[in-house]
């Protein structure tokens, strides 16, 4: 009596002795051990689907069948890692206040973002810096500003430095702390890579026609360069203002210390725009989303974290 073929070529154990037919179905087990398998293989499917089925009345459900904390919609937010941590703060809050909706924030940088919004595959783009020329197509809807904190290590003496010394540092034309006042030691320059918004506005802002050295220390991300700065006491780095702590030293710039008040009245001059660009019409939950970032609630949430809320006058 021969094996069904299909089954011995995948090694599949033998059930019984059930004679295989060419061309048509097998034939009756004629054993009755098979009969006793096929009826508690039949038996245990049936509690299976007892049991799902028991399941699934015992949830809860929401108007239209949904489970609660089960999205229907979704809202891709991509871009640039120094406002990855905000979008996250205000997705979380959106989504406790839309359970029906999840929004997912992605980095990648701030060109990232621009293309993501460009190609459709974000709806939102993140980025923290001006559009350029080829982005034009994009609305930028600014949300937020921020300043970029030139920060070194608690233990470094220097506590100001003007525009000029910070550049001159940064192109590596100042190599040792004590040409700025500072230690007799090396400088370790630590920059954003590049496509980094944070780094596009630093070079605009700060660096001009003058290029970072090619000896930087260079992150991906403004916590990596904090946590570069705050295990070296030899280093210089810059990050987002929001994400200034304890662990670094955030120095005036021509006196003027990097902080809030001092955005808004204008005297701190290394301030960029937060952006959402968006191509064409949002959906509907995209749109809400918007709406909720420029509410009060949310400009609330990003003002708590350090940054300048948006107004009228920041838009394009």
């Amino acid at each position: 009596m021969s094996q069904p073929r299909a089954s011995a070529e995948r090694g599949a154990p033998s059930v019984g002795h059930a004679e295989f037919v060419p061309g048509g179905s097998p034939a009756r087990p004629r054993d009755p051990s098979v009969l006793l398998v096929l009826l508690r293989l039949a038996l245990a499917v049936t509690l299976a689907l007892t049991a799902i089925i028991v399941t699934g009345c015992g949830t809860p459900s929401r108007p239209g069948g949904q489970a609660p904390g089960s999205a229907t919609r979704s809202l891709t937010v991509a871009g640039s890692t120094s406002v990855q941590p905000f979008a996250e703060l205000l997705a979380e809050e959106f989504m406790t206040i839309n359970p029906d909706v999840s929004v997912s924030v992605q980095g990648g940088g701030s060109s990232a973002g621009a293309r993501a919004a460009l190609t459709g595959v974000a709806q939102i783009g993140m980025l923290s810096r001006p559009l350029k020329e080829d982005e034009r197509s994009l609305q930028a809807i600014v949300i937020a500003r921020d300043a970029i904190a030139v920060i070194v290590h608690p233990s470094n003496p220097v506590n100001d430095l003007t525009i000029d010394q910070i550049r001159d540092i940064f192109a590596g034309r100042v190599t040792n702390w004590s040409r700025v006042g500072g230690m007799d030691h090396r400088i370790d320059v630590v920059s954003r890579e590049e496509g980094s918004g944070t780094r596009g506005s630093f070079d605009e802002i700060v660096m001009g026609d003058s290029e970072v050295t090619p000896a930087a220390i260079v992150q991906d991300s403004n916590g990596a360069v904090r946590e570069t700065v705050a295990g070296d006491p030899a280093a210089i780095g810059y990050i987002s203002l929001g994400l200034l702590d304890g662990r670094v030293k955030g120095i005036r710039v021509s006196g003027v210390a990097p902080s809030v008040p001092n955005i808004e009245n204008g005297t701190y001059r290394i301030v960029r725009p937060f952006i959402f660009a968006v191509r064409g019409a949002l959906s509907p939950h995209a749109q809400e989303f918007m709406d909720f970032v420029l509410s009060p609630t949310g400009q609330g949430l990003l003002k708590a974290e350090g940054l300048v809320p948006a107004s009228a006058d920041d838009q394009p």
